[in-house]
Parts: C-alpha cells; sequence; structure tokens
C-alpha cells in the first residue's frame, strides 16, 4: 500500500501579521519615548462604496490598537478633485501625519493616477507613487507597497535566505507582480514574471521554487503546475458561488484564490491558504510603513519589523 502524500504546511499570514502589529506598536512606542513622534497615519475614502468602507474601518481599529495616530477623512462622492487634491496638499503640509492613504476605487469623475501621484512621496505608504517604484528599482530605501512587502515577510519567515532560488510570480501590476519582482531581485532570486502572454506557463511555474499568483483569476494555478516542495504565495482574492447549490442560487458567494488550493497543498511544500494567508499583511505592512515613515522623516533609522 502507497504512502499518502503529506500536505503542505500553510503559511498562517493572520498569526504573522499579529505579531508584525505588536513589533509596530513596541516600535513606534520606542520612537515616541526617544524623539517625541508618534507615527501618524491618515486615511481619505470618497463616496460609500461598503467594501471600502469596511476596509477604511478596519485600518482603522488596527492603527489605534498599535498606539499610532489615526485620522479618517470621510468624504462625500460628490466631492471634486480640486477639493480632493487640497486635502491631500494639506496633509502633505502636516508634519503629525507620515502616512497618506487614499483608498480605492474613486468615483469615476476623480482621477486617480493624478490624487495619487499628490501625495508626498515621503508619506506614500502604499507605495504607488512613481518615486517610490523608482527607489525600489534601484535598490534606494523608500516605501514599499503593502502586499508584495507581505509577501516578502512571509517568504523570509519561512525559508530564511531566499538568494540562488528561482521565483515565478503570476501577474505583472505595478501594485503586486514588478514589485514583488524587484523584492525578490533584492534577495539575490532569480526571477520571472509570467503573464497571460507567457507561453507554455504551467511549464515556467513548475520550474519555480518560489510561486507567487497574483493575476485575479479563481484557481487558475492547478496542482500539476507546481513543484512539489515549493513555497506557494497565493495573492489572489476571488468571490466565486458558493458549493452549496442552494446557497448558490441565493446568490451566496465563497472566497479562493488564484490556486487551487485542495490540488496544491498535495504537491506545494509550503503554502498560503485564502482567506487567512497574504490577506492579513497588507494593513500589518500599512502600520509598518507608517513607522518607517515617521523614522525617516526625522532622521532616524527604521527597526527592523521582519520577526
Amino acid at each position: 500500500m502507497s504512502a499518502q502524500p503529506s500536505r503542505a504546511t500553510l503559511i498562517d499570514g493572520k498569526a504573522f501579521s499579529a505579531g508584525l502589529v505588536e513589533r509596530v506598536a513596541a516600535a513606534s512606542a520606542r520612537l515616541e519615548a526617544a524623539h517625541g513622534v508618534k507615527p501618524g497615519l491618515a486615511v481619505v475614502i470618497v463616496g460609500e462604496d461598503p467594501a471600502s468602507q469596511l476596509y477604511v474601518r478596519n485600518k482603522g481599529e488596527t492603527t489605534v490598537r498599535a498606539g499610532l495616530r489615526s485620522d479618517t477623512h470621510r468624504l462625500d462622492a460628490t466631492t471634486s478633485q480640486a477639493d480632493l487634491l487640497a486635502l491631500i496638499t494639506e496633509l502633505n503640509a502636516d508634519a503629525g501625519i507620515h502616512g497618506v492613504l487614499v483608498q480605492l476605487p474613486l468615483p469615476a469623475h476623480i482621477d486617480a493616477s493624478v490624487v495619487l501621484d499628490a501625495i508626498d512621496p515621503d508619506k506614500d505608504v502604499d507605495g504607488f507613487h512613481v518615486v517610490n517604484a523608482g527607489r525600489l528599482a534601484v535598490g534606494l530605501p523608500g516605501l514599499v507597497p503593502c502586499t508584495p512587502l507581505g509577501c516578502l515577510m512571509l517568504l523570509k519567515d519561512q525559508l530564511g535566505d531566499l538568494s540562488g532560488l528561482n521565483a515565478v510570480i503570476i501577474g505583472r501590476s505595478n501594485i503586486v507582480g514588478k514589485p514583488m519582482a524587484q523584492l525578490l531581485l533584492g534577495e539575490s532570486c532569480t526571477v520571472t514574471i509570467a503573464h497571460s502572454r507567457t507561453r507554455d506557463l504551467p511549464a515556467v511555474c513548475r520550474a519555480a521554487d518560489i510561486l507567487v499568483a497574483a493575476v485575479g483569476r479563481p484557481e487558475m494555478v492547478r496542482g500539476d503546475w507546481i513543484k512539489p516542495g515549493a513555497t506557494v504565495i497565493d495573492v489572489g482574492i476571488n468571490r466565486v458561488p458558493s458549493l452549496d447549490p442552494e446557497k448558490a442560487a441565493a446568490g451566496k458567494t465563497r472566497v479562493v484564490g488564484d490556486v487551487a488550493f485542495q490540488e496544491a497543498v498535495q504537491v506545494a511544500g509550503r503554502i498560503t491558504p485564502v482567506p487567512g494567508g497574504v490577506g492579513p499583511m497588507t494593513i500589518a505592512c500599512l502600520l509598518a510603513n507608517t513607522y518607517s515613515a515617521a523614522c525617516r522623516s526625522i532622521g532616524v533609522t527604521p527597526e527592523p519589523l521582519d520577526a
């Protein structure tokens, strides 16, 4: 009788993020005690999108729990682009605010690229500003997008030294794919960015020691795409119909990643579940970026927060 294949180790992003928030809180308290600077995060939300409202509320609660200053600016959906830009100008000039985040999506009459470019790069805790993208590309200190930063923290926690490993990233977005590639290059990985036009994508993925799926297609990555023992980071958050036909008929959904988890867990060495993997890291890394921005605003080197 053949032995059953072992299941992959689950990477607990929820537990790691909780520890990261605690480390941010402790480091921020030490910063305030030594220098009189309390890291401050301002979040701006325009309109009443329910998912955005929930996300902003969670950000505020976590920020306060970590002992940071939390300011939330809730603007009506009819707010003009000029008024929004005026608020950003005020926040850029506020010495007590070290991180400025504008919640996306914005109403259709507002150009998100113009708004994001108006944020001071040194306060751009989302890491989306072209200046921070450039800093990351050339290896200078800057603010890194929260999701890839969280992925890197989980990888280093699980694997330690990443140098020499073959990493494949599925997805080339400015928010995840491209910065993830830069971060892994910085760790001396050999990096491939795959995308919709990559030839023989399954074969490319099977060469990966580290596979990061960030393509936004439910359960696209199958188990036989994965190299046995590889570490799989599933960034996808997709809503699909419930497995229960009655619930599905009533419009009920479930959340799945970009990886077919039940197949992948039989092949991979380590894997992030969805939910509970990468997702919880985003807000924790937002606070880490706010702390780092506060340190740099007074010329202090941030404490390491990885572990």
